[in-house]
């Protein structure tokens, strides 16, 4: 007799299935089985007709399932900076508008209401997962697992006092107790968040370093953003901020480095060899003019890059889809090769390479058996995406963030048919009105 089909949660059929891991491959008429928010199978779906029985089953016909997107820089409380200061140089925006901004309005209200704003957007632009950075990460973390979003806490440090904390001292005794209440949670994580060389000693790194290392947790910051902080730091210093992090032992495998638009090759080859990984925002670098990470470069050199939207505030926007297409074509143009960071990298770039960097590459990234069940289904038969060749070209290349249909986090629907599960998209919608009024009402511009 044959043998009765398993009990499973969910079966997704579909079209497609861009597994990402292996590399550039698409599986036609596949279906991913779930049971208990992880993979269990991937398959091809009149197969998994016979050996599944699902409690759900969702048929998508026209439409590619791929991994979550996994952000791996982001600010997102700054959503409701979103405009506030445009078309200014990175000092100017953040010395004349950004801090002073923050500084009326931060507390935990803003930070909450920030975050479900984002929280909201990432999901309808079909990001699962955030490496976020920014003050306040007890209320970020609250409202991460009140809203079932997976996110990496930063824990900040940084030189000066913030609402946050006063001293070094107190940025690592918060930090420390952030970390500690977060044991054990499924779908948060931690990493320390040094702001950047330029407002960071070398003791407070030191102090990183060794935590992070005793933790077993990544190392988050700004490095090598501008020439100008370059510039700055050799003056200084007398030593560029890059060999300043290797003569303290922060280059290593826990490093992502943001931004990173100053490289020599000696610094990529030194990436390299450790094991850090890059996060490459490009059109937040567009937009501040504070030039082109070499990211072909580094990803032929072997070094892990991956891509994040950097906050609101400078991007201006927490789309995934279209921060992969502007990483692709800006790859293309600083190489000056039109073979450089194709879309196969591309989707990699922006799921498991980003898994990898904040050390959940174990967890996420890929549509794998025994990973948990975050990804998502994009609808491919739009006039805009016809007619189809190439599964990853047009997701990279021609599909919109509007095109998400569904998402999956941990296994739980997080969008359906393109409608949030579970979220108050008006009262979100009304606190970001309420806070615009607030922040507009003072903002000398």
């Amino acid at each position: 007799m044959s043998e009765s089909p398993t009990p499973i949660d969910l079966l997704v059929e579909a079209r497609w299935v861009v597994p990402v891991e292996p590399h550039a491959v698409v599986l036609d008429d596949h279906a991913v089985a779930v049971r208990d928010g992880r993979i269990v199978a991937v398959l091809p779906i009149a197969e998994a007709r016979t050996a599944f029985a699902p409690r759900e089953r969702v048929e998508l016909t026209e439409h590619a399932v791929i991994p979550g997107l996994v952000n791996a820089h982001t600010h997102n409380p700054m959503t409701l900076l979103r405009g506030l200061a445009d078309d200014l140089p990175l000092m100017t925006w953040l010395q004349e508008h950004i801090w002073p901004a923050e500084g009326r309005v931060m507390g935990p209200d803003f930070i909450r209401d920030g975050v479900e704003l984002a929280v909201a957007e990432m999901i309808r632009g079909g990001t699962t997962c955030a490496n976020e950075n920014y003050f306040f990460p007890d209320v970020i973390a609250a409202t991460y697992r009140s809203m079932g979003f997976r996110a990496v806490i930063g824990l900040p440090v940084i030189d000066f006092p913030t609402a946050w904390a006063k001293t070094s001292d107190e940025y690592f005794d918060r930090a420390l107790e952030v970390h500690a209440s977060l044991r054990g949670e499924s779908l948060l994580t931690t990493a320390f968040v040094p702001h950047a060389p330029y407002t960071v000693s070398d003791d407070n790194f030191v102090r990183i370093r060794d935590l992070a290392a005793e933790l077993g947790i990544p190392i988050h910051l700004h490095t090598h953003e501008t020439a100008q902080e370059v510039e700055e730091a050799v003056a200084k210093d007398g030593i560029r901020p890059f060999a300043r992090l290797q003569k303290l032992g922060l280059v290593n495998e826990r490093l992502v480095a943001v931004h990173m638009t100053q490289l020599t090759d000696d610094e990529i080859a030194a990436c390299a060899a450790a094991g850090a990984s890059v996060a490459h925002c490009p059109e937040s670098n567009l937009k501040l003019a504070s030039g082109f990470c070499p990211a072909e470069k580094l990803r032929a050199a072997g070094v892990n890059v991956c891509i994040g939207t950097d906050g609101c505030a400078s991007n201006n926007d927490l789309d995934m889809f279209g921060e992969m297409r502007t990483a692709a074509l800006l790859a293309k143009a600083v190489a000056g090769d039109a073979a450089a960071f194709d879309a196969a990298y591309a989707l990699r770039a922006a799921t498991l390479n980003g898994a990898k960097a904040i050390g959940l590459g174990d967890r996420i990234g890929s549509i794998e058996p025994g990973k948990r069940a975050d990804f998502v289904a994009v609808r491919l038969d739009a006039l805009e995406t016809q007619p189809l060749y190439h599964v990853a070209s047009q997701l990279v290349y021609a599909t919109g963030r509007h095109q998400v249909s569904d998402v999956w986090i941990d296994g739980a629907r997080k969008l359906s048919a393109g409608e949030l599960v579970g979220i108050d998209s008006a009262a979100i919608r009304a606190k970001a009105r309420a806070w615009r009024e607030r922040i507009a009402a003072a903002d000398p511009a």
